[in-house]
């Protein structure tokens, strides 16, 4: 343990008016008391007139110029008095009263005997009730000269009557209690000067003083004199120093008081004392030496307080110990004690952070069964955590319920609502509270804001702008993230007119754009590759003072690669590089994957090789592109060469690029290889889509091998992986081609009862494979269904059912159906006059040879 220095300040005291050499403190004799029956003794004396002035911080002076020797006598039978009645406290104290009042009007005794033996009479008979009024009433009213001098006189008043040693105590305790700290410590550098120690109470009294005003320096200060002094303590002095250290933003000093104190023997804690030094720890937060304390205290048969259980839990939380917190709950419960709001709120927040709502649900029910009534902030954090935890239906229970209680939802409670319906996708309800909340008047710009970011990431533009408009009604100002939230989805729908306007509009209204602001319209433009608005934006950005950040400086490197501008965005980048943009491993991934698309390999390189110079570690995303890249090169080879480098360096491997690999090797007919692959999906805990499945399917249609392929289909149904359109074209296709014309229509029906319309790509695969299998007339009925479903057909599939019904020898349907093409506004290509040519000249041989 450390110890605390030991100050080197003094608590001298100020020099009082007049000097007095101070003796130590003695009780006079009885026989130099004038007897208090004397039959001699006038029962009253006439009150002194006062001389003398009292300045306005209540320090008397001694009058100027001659003293009035009648009020000097008069002073001295008003003491003369009191000690003939020394014994006799009550009357004492009426005559001494009475004396006081008169001499107010002149501010004061020319000097302060009469108070002081007044005090030691007072405190000799015990009533320490009226000494303290008494004590407490001349210091407010200005009627005692400074503290320094009310020692020198109780000390030398003391040798005239019978006096108490505790008088002093009370004296101290009266400036502290009054909050004349400086002055009770004057008097306490007076007393010890005198040979007086002051008792462990009024001192704590002081401490205590100190620490109400915030003097933590000073009260520190005064305990390391006093220790220095050898004075003792007890428990209380502890237990304020320890709360000194608390308040005074040092709570590990608190520990330290508490081993030099107690460790050393001096002191034997009490319960409140381990009280203080666990909250020290619990500010901190410091839990576990919290728990330690808690363990330690009741090891020693103390009874921890509802309040000290009530800490240790909320420090356990705060540092995330969620089982010693429910583990200290459930001991304080079954002692009886009851948890407060605050703590359970907190214990609450700690469950719904770890995602144990249950927990937290069944904490609040046993709340409720004690008796402990929530409030908003209660279901404030319930609703958060149901939100977390992506349970709608329970977060709008807990909010009727509270409402059922009497509660009325405020603001936060109602966003917290809203954001968990629109997370569950469960819009109308959302709105439908929304409506009901703007009939309150609750909602503010956040609920505003929370409705119109969720409509923008839908893409429901005219009900954002129709929100935009009851919030401007509802006479809500929009902040910059309402106007951003509207400016990026204009920037989304491509109409970056209204998005330019909106960025206008902002500045106009006293609403500064920020770099998120002109972000989202750069990234806007370059998306519809207007590069040069982007760089205007960003020119007048920079213009405006508004730094680029690292989001800015990425999109118009990401953009320029969407677009292939390659060269311009090297450039780019490195002049941004020169202005103090230190790029990311997202910079790099957009130049890799920019020159990957373009085919430029070997760029593709170069930049992985600058990403790794800038100590840039790739990530699977970066890896991703280089097999995306080699596979659409035929170079798988090289492409499980940085599957197995991303094994390597132990990075995650995922779903984008085990399917970009698949892809590659079911493409070169390495079905083996593809589906090794595919069975290490499963094994490191990923689950295949259906694009995977699709290109493996597609492989083994390449290869003819439809049993495989229909295998797989299987497996998607038993695993719950629901086929698309592309699956049911392919699988389709394939049946087709090896003449399982029966199966292929099966599964044109079954993709018609999931629900997927075929398009183009599936009634040609459809009408293609017919035709080919010889089944002419049921190619035209799909040529119907057509029609049917609004599918418009091609030239091709005119082309094949011309084809198809020569071949058959139909040449009356097949001139029909060229004419029908022309109908329809579709224009014959090649293919369709080299049909007809064909077909011409085989009629015309066969004519010639008949």
């Amino acid at each position: 343990m450390r110890t605390l220095p030991h100050s080197s300040k003094s608590l001298a005291p100020r020099l009082p008016w007049f000097i007095h050499t101070p003796k130590h403190f003695s009780s006079s004799p009885a026989s130099a008391l004038p007897p208090p029956d004397d039959p001699n003794a006038a029962d009253e004396l006439p009150v002194p007139l006062p001389i003398g002035t009292a300045d306005t911080d209540g320090s008397a002076h001694p009058p100027q110029g001659p003293v009035d020797a009648f009020s000097i006598s008069s002073s001295k039978r008003v003491i003369d008095f009191l000690l003939r009645k020394q014994r006799q406290p009550k009357q004492a104290l009426e005559f001494f009263e009475r004396s006081q009042v008169q001499a107010a009007g002149g501010g004061g005794f020319p000097d302060v005997d009469p108070f002081c033996i007044m005090l030691h009479i007072l405190v000799r008979a015990g009533q320490l009730l009226n000494t303290r009024e008494l004590m407490e009433r001349s210091i407010r009213r200005g009627l005692i000269p400074r503290s320094s001098v009310v020692v020198d006189r109780l000390v030398e008043t003391a040798k005239r009557c019978d006096s108490n040693p505790s008088t002093f105590d009370h004296v101290l305790g009266c400036y502290a209690r009054t909050g004349r700290i400086d002055e009770a410590l004057e008097a306490f550098q007076r007393m010890v000067e005198n040979g007086i120690v002051p008792g462990v109470e009024p001192r704590n009294h002081l401490l205590t003083a100190m620490l109400r005003s915030g003097s933590f320096g000073k009260a520190r200060e005064f305990f390391e004199e006093m220790r220095a002094k050898g004075m003792d303590f007890d428990c209380s002095t502890l237990d304020i120093m320890m709360h000194v250290c608390i308040k005074g933003g040092d709570p590990k000093a608190a520990e330290v008081y508490f081993s030099e104190l107690v460790d050393g023997g001096r002191l034997k804690p009490d319960a409140l004392v381990y009280s203080t030094l666990i909250q020290s720890f619990c500010k901190l937060p410091d839990a576990k030496r919290a728990c330690e304390l808690l363990r330690e205290m009741k090891g020693v048969g103390m009874v921890p307080s509802a309040f000290v259980y009530n800490l240790v839990i909320g420090a356990c939380v705060k540092q995330g110990n969620l089982a010693e917190a429910s583990k200290l709950r459930d001991e304080m419960l079954g002692n009886g004690l009851s948890m407060n709001l605050v703590v359970t709120t907190s214990l609450l927040k700690g469950y719904c952070v770890e995602g144990d709502l249950d927990s937290a649900l069944d904490l609040l029910s046993t709340v409720l069964e004690q008796g402990i009534e929530p409030n908003n902030v209660t279901y404030c954090v319930l609703i958060e955590g149901c939100y977390r935890n992506g349970n709608a239906e329970k977060a709008y229970e807990l909010f009727c319920q509270m409402k059922e209680r009497g509660m009325v939802p405020n603001v936060f409670t109602v966003n917290s609502v809203i954001k968990c319906l629109l997370k569950a996708n469960k819009f109308k309800e959302a709105f439908d509270l929304f409506d009901e909340a703007v009939g309150s008047g609750v909602p503010n710009v956040f609920t505003y804001n929370i409705l119109m970011h969720w409509l923008v990431r839908v893409g429901r533009m005219k009900e954002v702008c129709r929100l935009w408009a009851k919030m401007e009604e509802m006479g809500v100002e929009p902040n910059v993230f309402s106007y951003n939230t509207l400016l990026f989805g204009h920037c989304v729908r491509g109409d970056l007119e209204s998005a330019a306007n909106l960025c206008t509009q902002m500045s106009q209204r006293g609403i500064k754009p920020n770099v998120v602001t002109y972000t989202t319209l750069i990234e806007g433009y370059m998306n519809k590759n207007d590069s040069d608005q982007a760089y205007d934006v960003l020119k007048t950005m920079q213009n405006m003072g508004i730094a680029c950040n690292d989001y800015t400086y990425n999109t118009i490197i990401n953009g320029l690669c969407k677009a292939g501008r390659m060269t311009e965005a090297k450039d780019m980048l490195h002049n941004f590089i020169e202005q103090g943009f230190i790029p990311n491993s997202m910079t790099y991934n957009s130049m890799v994957d920019g020159f990957v698309k373009k085919g430029m390999m070997n760029g593709a390189v170069s930049a992985y090789h600058e990403m790794l110079s800038y100590g840039i570690s790739p990530s699977v995303i970066t890896y991703t592109s280089f097999i995306v890249g080699y596979c659409k090169s035929d170079c798988t080879d090289l492409a499980l060469k940085f599957l197995n480098e991303i094994r390597r360096k132990g990075l995650q491997l995922d779903i984008p690029m085990y399917s970009a690999l698949i892809s590659g090797l079911c493409k070169e007919g390495k079905m083996e290889a593809a589906m090794d692959l595919f069975n290490d999906i499963y094994e490191v805990g990923l689950k295949p889509n259906c694009t995977i499945f699709n290109n493996l399917i597609s492989g083994y249609k390449f290869l003819s091998s439809m049993e495989a392929a229909f295998e797989l289909h299987k497996r998607m149904v038993t695993e719950g992986i629901p086929c698309d359109k592309a699956i049911y074209t392919n699988l389709i296709d394939g049946s087709l081609k090896v003449g399982k014309t029966a199966f292929a229509l099966e599964l044109y029906s079954e993709m018609i009862e999931q629900c997927h319309i075929p398009d183009e790509i599936t009634f040609t695969t459809l009408i293609y494979g017919l035709c080919n299998n010889g089944d002419i007339e049921g190619a035209y009925e799909v040529l119907d269904e057509m029609d049917r479903i609004g599918v418009r057909p091609s030239v091709n599939i005119y082309n094949k059912l011309i084809n198809g019904y020569f071949r058959k020898g139909n040449m009356e349907e097949a001139f029909r159906l060229h004419d029908e093409m022309l109908d329809r506004g579709l224009v014959p290509d090649d293919s369709t006059y080299d049909i007809l040519v064909n077909q011409k000249l085989q009629r015309n041989i066969s004519t010639e040879l008949t």
